[in-house]
């Protein structure tokens, strides 16, 4: 019991609620409470644990004392996640990771702050996994392959060897890359998408079979600045 750590979850949504149970069944930490921006507080509390606002955090949730984790999807392509990952930083906290006990990642794999690895993953020889990178279930990560900050991979998705997602790129369900591909920041991969083809430049939306670039930059379509 004395490994045992105490954990702050920032957000308090859908994701909050999964990363309760499974930091609560599956991990070192015992989750103390919630923190959300104050202009989203609405609730006191959730499964019985106060909800406090992120901006008077520390008071509560001391970071000497407790660590955090920043549980945001992927909204507005994973640029509040990242904000929300700085500004715990910013407040002192450690940020926690949660790596499923049902997941494969090897040891020469090399994993950065406040990552989220659900069951099944396979992350392989030589990863690397940045900062605040969610690997939702069942996921492929092929050795040698960096998946940059903040980046969201969906479930069921087969990144090939030697490849480089850009920061805060999306990828949907079921997408595979070839070896050796590189996509730039900001991409949203489609979901069946496959890759067959690097594409550095940031913003770029792919889909299909192969996949190809939108018109429209991914920075128009979620209406986000570049």
């Amino acid at each position: 019991m004395s490994d045992i750590k105490k954990l702050l979850l920032i957000g308090a949504g859908e994701f909050a609620d999964i990363a309760y149970e499974y930091f609560s069944q599956d991990s070192q930490y015992e989750v103390v409470g919630f923190a959300v921006e104050q202009a989203y507080l609405t609730e006191p509390e959730k499964f019985g644990l106060p909800v406090v606002a992120l901006e008077e955090a520390v008071k509560t949730f001391p970071p000497d004392d407790v660590h955090a984790h920043v549980a945001v999807t992927s909204t507005q392509l994973n640029q509040v996640r990242e904000r929300l990952v700085g500004a715990a930083r910013a407040m002192g906290y450690h940020l926690a990771n949660y790596i499923s006990s049902r997941a494969f990642v090897w040891r020469t794999a090399t994993l950065g702050d406040n990552v989220f690895i659900f069951e099944n993953n396979v992350v392989q020889h030589g990863v690397t996994i940045g900062d605040g990178v969610v690997l939702w279930s069942g996921n492929h990560i092929g050795h040698q392959t960096v998946v940059e900050d903040f980046c969201f991979i969906s479930s069921h998705v087969v990144i090939s060897g030697y490849c480089r997602i850009g920061r805060r790129s999306f990828v949907g369900v079921n997408a595979s890359f070839a070896d050796n591909i590189t996509i730039g920041p900001d991409c949203f991969v489609a979901l069946a998408a496959v890759v067959n083809k690097t594409y550095p430049d940031g913003g770029q939306i792919l889909s299909g079979h192969y996949a190809e670039p939108s018109r429209v930059s991914s920075y128009r379509y979620f209406k986000i600045k570049a």
